[in-house]
C-alpha cells in the first residue's frame, strides 16, 4: 500500500548569493505550492546570520515542503512529501533558472507499508550542466 510520494532534491553549483536570499527561496517554494495546488497550513523560515543560508519549512495539508541552503558549498536541498498523487514538478529547470544550479539530482520514493526496504519503488534523475 502506497501512502505517499517523497522527493529529495539536491541542487549543486548554485550561486551563493541566491542561496542567501530568503525572498527568492520563498518564491521558489511558492511556485511549487501554486503549480502543484498544495495547501499550506503554516511555515517557519530562518535566515542564518552573515554569510549563512536559509532554512524554510512549510507544513501542508498533504504533508510538508522544506528547503535548506548552504552558500559556502553552493548547495541547496529540498524535500517534498505528499500523501496524495501529484505530477512531477520541473525541479531541474526551475532550480537552474532561480539558483543558477549547475546540476540537480532528484530522488523519488513511493512511501508506504512494504515487507522489506528493497521493495520501495525509487527513481533517481539528474539534470547536469547543458
Amino acid at each position: 500500500m502506497i501512502v505517499g510520494t517523497e522527493w529529495l532534491i539536491e541542487a549543486e553549483g548554485c550561486d551563493p548569493e541566491r542561496l542567501r536570499d530568503e525572498a527568492l527561496l520563498r518564491g521558489v517554494l511558492g511556485r511549487v505550492l501554486a503549480d502543484l495546488d498544495l495547501k499550506s497550513i503554516g511555515s517557519v523560515w530562518h535566515k542564518f546570520p552573515g554569510e549563512g543560508g536559509v532554512t524554510g519549512l512549510i507544513a501542508l495539508t498533504e504533508s510538508h515542503l522544506a528547503c535548506h541552503t548552504y552558500p559556502e558549498y553552493g548547495t541547496a536541498t529540498f524535500n517534498l512529501y505528499c500523501c496524495r498523487t501529484r505530477p512531477e514538478w520541473n525541479w531541474v529547470t526551475e532550480l537552474k533558472d532561480s539558483l543558477a544550479a549547475a546540476s540537480v539530482m532528484i530522488t523519488r520514493f513511493e512511501r508506504g507499508t512494504a515487507s522489506d526496504e528493497s521493495s520501495y519503488p525509487m527513481t533517481r534523475t539528474a539534470g547536469g550542466a547543458e
